[in-house]
């Protein structure tokens, strides 16, 4: 946990303290509707809301797949930027979210022609029309998460990375491309209005204007560099490689791997060689993806990991 950058792990830490909150709290005080962002034609509505929605969620399936993507994602982002430049960037994605999810709001409000009554009928029972509309409240960190997913891909347009379900890697431009047609899709084409799809369009669509214009002016805070954000999937992959070791030397004393005829200095030589080659095998793909290996590499590739 203290190997995350600041930012990224402050968010994290946030965001589950506020579930928690919410969740013990219970009944007795609902924090979803408190902090969460409401209609801004609603009674309801507070101008901080557009701030604290972000660290709301309504679930917790919600809160869990948002904060694994803002740590697969948001450790990189950071390390590249730095904690300053992060954290305006995520406020900025988060903020632009929820302005663009108002005004899809609006142009509901409008097309439906709200503005005309006063009250609503709602599964045979008459609401009035200003308890309707608090009702139309967003929480959730999802559209500045899609903003950080979105710099992920516009860093490492290249990179390859592998996405559940996919069975094979994805170069992280076209992984972003993917999401925000599935988003425009079903934003255009739904009517669950339990998924704010506007509202993770809004995070990336200002991520893009604050990333373009940090690309033509000079900004003030840090920037570490691609390397920095690399390390982050380097020491994923050393934990790995480490915990493969131990793996296989224990296979080893249990006599999996050792003959019998073959001394210690033999054994270690040759497994230092069986590593430096599934090394070299990883860092190829690392820098050209998995189908640039041979069919040999892939083997030796698969070999090593049955060990």
């Amino acid at each position: 946990m203290f190997r995350i950058p600041t930012i990224t792990r402050n968010l994290l830490i946030i965001n589950v303290i506020a579930y928690l909150a919410m969740t013990v709290l219970g009944s007795r005080v609902d924090l979803n509707d408190v902090l969460g962002l409401h209609f801004f034609r609603a009674s309801d509505f507070q101008l901080y809301q557009l701030f604290t929605y972000m660290f709301m969620h309504a679930s917790l399936q919600h809160l869990f797949f948002n904060m694994f993507a803002l740590w697969m994602f948001g450790c990189v982002v950071e390390n590249v930027w730095g904690p300053k430049k992060f954290l305006l960037y995520y406020m900025v994605c988060g903020v632009g979210a929820g302005l663009l999810q108002e005004a899809t709001q609006y142009c509901s409000f409008i097309a439906e022609g709200l503005t005309n009554y006063d009250a609503v009928s709602l599964d045979g029972y008459r609401m009035a029309m200003g308890d309707y509309l608090n009702r139309w409240t967003t929480v959730g960190a999802s559209g500045a998460i899609y903003g950080v997913l979105l710099a992920f891909g516009m860093l490492f347009p290249e990179d390859r990375i592998f996405i559940f379900p996919l069975p094979i890697p994805i170069k992280a431009k076209w992984f972003v491309c993917i999401y925000v047609g599935v988003e425009l899709f079903s934003a255009l084409g739904s009517t669950d209005t339990n998924v704010a799809h506007f509202a993770h369009l809004g995070g990336m669509l200002f991520g893009y204007i604050l990333i373009r214009y940090w690309q033509k002016h000079s900004y003030y805070g840090e920037d570490y560099g691609l390397g920095r954000g690399r390390q982050f999937f380097d020491n994923l992959r050393n934990n790995w490689e480490r915990r493969s070791h131990k793996k296989a030397e224990m296979t080893a004393h249990r006599g999996g791997a050792y003959n019998g005829h073959e001394s210690d200095w033999e054994y270690n030589a040759r497994k230092k060689a069986n590593q430096e080659e599934i090394d070299r095998i990883l860092d190829k793909i690392r820098r050209s993806g998995y189908d640039s290996l041979t069919r040999d590499e892939k083997q030796s590739l698969f070999d090593a990991s049955k060990n």
